[in-house]
């Protein structure tokens, strides 16, 4: 069984990613894994990517695919999840293109619904810890100690500037714009499952389990 998982920023697509891949076996692909390890093992197409990263810009879906595809060729028969990729719909129709080419196929793309105020309020209380990278919430998953990180007792819990109000607000636009369109495409390839993401997260995960049987 192989899925695309995608959904608004903050609707817990790792999440979900990590227990697919803890419980049933599956591999991740994350385009945000493949762009940092490719940068820091600087492989040709981490070194460009790199130089659009620097530069404040978006990778170019040329880049990105590149590297979805050397992943499809190392696959070995896993079912895998793509969390991230396709974003827009040229991707979508590139995906359609590299699956051909590895002679894979797309069984289900899971869509993880949640409002936009569920999101920020999600997304603006997170806080990662500076030295371990550990991640709490001031509201659903606080440290036990304030600002004190649980597991290895850093007191450097930090909010990145992409958690403000005001981020989150413009990459809401850029999602509307851009992946939202997905919706359509997958529903159009009878592949589109809808999940209702504001649930306990077990919750989400045994509806994302049983539209993939």
């Amino acid at each position: 069984m192989n899925i695309v998982l995608f959904g608004p920023p903050g609707a817990g697509k790792g999440t979900q990613s990590a227990l697919l891949v803890q419980r049933l076996n599956m591999y991740q692909i994350s385009t945000g894994d493949l762009f940092r390890t490719a940068i820091k093992n600087k492989t040709p197409l981490g070194i460009k990517a790199k130089s659009f990263i620097d530069q404040g810009e978006l990778v170019p879906d040329d880049v990105t695919i590149g590297m979805v595809s050397e992943v499809f060729e190392r696959l070995d028969g896993k079912n895998f999840i793509l969390d991230g990729f396709p974003r827009t719909l040229p991707q979508a129709n590139a995906l359609d293109d590299l699956l051909k080419g590895h002679h894979l196929k797309l069984d289900k793309a899971v869509f993880i619904e949640v409002r936009q105020e569920e999101l920020i309020l999600r997304i603006t209380g997170r806080r990662i810890c500076r030295n371990c990278g550990a991640v709490y919430h001031l509201r659903f998953s606080p440290p036990k100690i304030e600002g004190v990180c649980d597991k290895c007792g850093e007191s450097a819990l930090y909010q990145r500037t992409d958690d403000t109000e005001d981020a989150i607000l413009t990459r809401f636009s850029a999602y509307k714009r851009d992946t939202l369109p997905l919706v359509e495409f997958f529903k159009k390839k009878g592949s589109y499952v809808g999940v209702n993401g504001t649930q306990d997260t077990e919750v989400v995960y045994s509806e994302i389990k049983e539209a993939l049987t």
